[in-house]
């Protein structure tokens, strides 16, 4: 089957203030699972969004038997919205946000025992 092969319909509508919500419902006969991006474009076509990033979809779950799949999306009216309300992992999919760096276990372990033995300011600076 092919990838644009798929009829993308949304259910229980909902706009609430910056965001529309809505169950998505996709029917791929014959086909396997859609990616979520052809899902966000096909969506933002349908609801004349210009900018893909600000629809998010998630929740995907596929009936036995194939040929349909349920999920939950939202579209947000710009990215700072997105940026205020979805949640981090979400963002962190979607490329709107970036990871924090992380210290290492090691490096972690040894700035703990770094720290016993300092106090009052120089404390606060060798945290930082």
């Amino acid at each position: 089957a092919d990838r644009e092969d798929h009829d993308c319909t949304t259910l229980k509508v909902a706009s609430v203030g910056l965001l529309s919500q809505f169950v998505v419902d996709i029917l791929h006969p014959g086909a396997s699972t859609v990616p979520k991006t052809d899902i966000q474009a096909k969506l933002a076509s349908m609801y004349k969004v210009k900018d893909d990033k600000t629809v998010v979809v998630f929740g995907m779950k596929h009936k036995f038997g194939g040929g349909k799949t349920t999920g939950f999306g939202c579209i947000y009216e710009n990215l700072k919205t997105l940026k205020q309300f979805e949640p981090m992992h979400r963002q962190l999919k979607l490329g709107v946000a970036e990871a924090k760096k992380k210290m290492g276990r090691r490096a972690k372990k040894e700035l703990k025992g770094k720290l016993k033995k300092l106090r009052g300011t120089k404390k606060n600076d060798a945290k930082k």
